[in-house]
């Protein structure tokens, strides 16, 4: 069996378990509030902020024979710049305030979830960060499309309150794809035990995130 194989069985249970949150399924059966969409994108400004340097920590900490990972990291960097200003225009395009979210500070899950990511690179392995790759990609093409599609038929908000949810859907089945190649590369037993034992955090701290979430907003 291939590494990626090996991953996605072994985070099975973890991956039900956050596809199974309560604000997740009611999202996706367009059970969900105006607030409720922006406490969201409030939550995925605050982390996906630091994807690209979570990246650059990693990059920075891989040794000499990662280096093939290392140069896969640069590609990353080049695609999520700038992401989390997606979210700050879908953000004035739902009516609310984007500078605010700008300035603010994250839920304590949020920022928890970001500060193991930081831990993993510079306390443990820093091949773990690909562990939260894989939560976040995944998850995006899982539930993004369908989601966005779901909740502006919901709330009628215009398709631009939505370009990072329909924007992921899709560009993450490449990266995807481009993932299962990386992590199929890895040959060390200690990366592939610390990328599965991240996953499997980060879907707990990624859930907790959605967990966070309001039950209900007033519009």
């Amino acid at each position: 069996m291939q590494f990626f194989d090996t991953l996605q069985a072994e985070t099975a249970a973890d991956r039900h378990a956050l596809f199974t949150i309560p604000v997740i399924e009611q999202a996706l059966r367009g059970e969900i509030t105006r607030g409720q969409y922006l406490a969201f994108l409030t939550q995925a400004y605050h982390h996906v902020k630091h994807t690209v340097p979570l990246l650059m920590a990693c990059g920075a900490r891989l040794d000499g024979r990662h280096e093939w990972l290392r140069n896969a990291i640069a590609e990353y960097i080049e695609e999520e710049l700038g992401h989390q200003e997606w979210i700050l225009s879908d953000i004035a395009a739902c009516g609310a305030d984007p500078e605010l979210v700008r300035h603010g500070t994250p839920n304590r899950s949020t920022e928890l979830m970001v500060a193991y990511a930081y831990h993993q690179i510079d306390r443990n392995n820093p091949v773990a960060f690909f562990g939260m790759v894989h939560v976040l990609e995944g998850t995006s093409t899982s539930l993004a499309t369908h989601a966005a599609s779901t909740i502006q038929g919901a709330l009628g908000l215009p398709p631009a309150a939505f370009s990072y949810l329909t924007s992921h859907g899709s560009l993450d089945l490449e990266h995807v794809a481009f993932f299962e190649g990386l992590m199929n590369r890895l040959d060390d037993a200690a990366d592939r035990a610390a990328v599965v034992h991240c996953a499997r955090m980060m879907y707990g701290l990624y859930g907790d995130i959605f967990r966070s979430l309001p039950a209900a907003l007033e519009d």
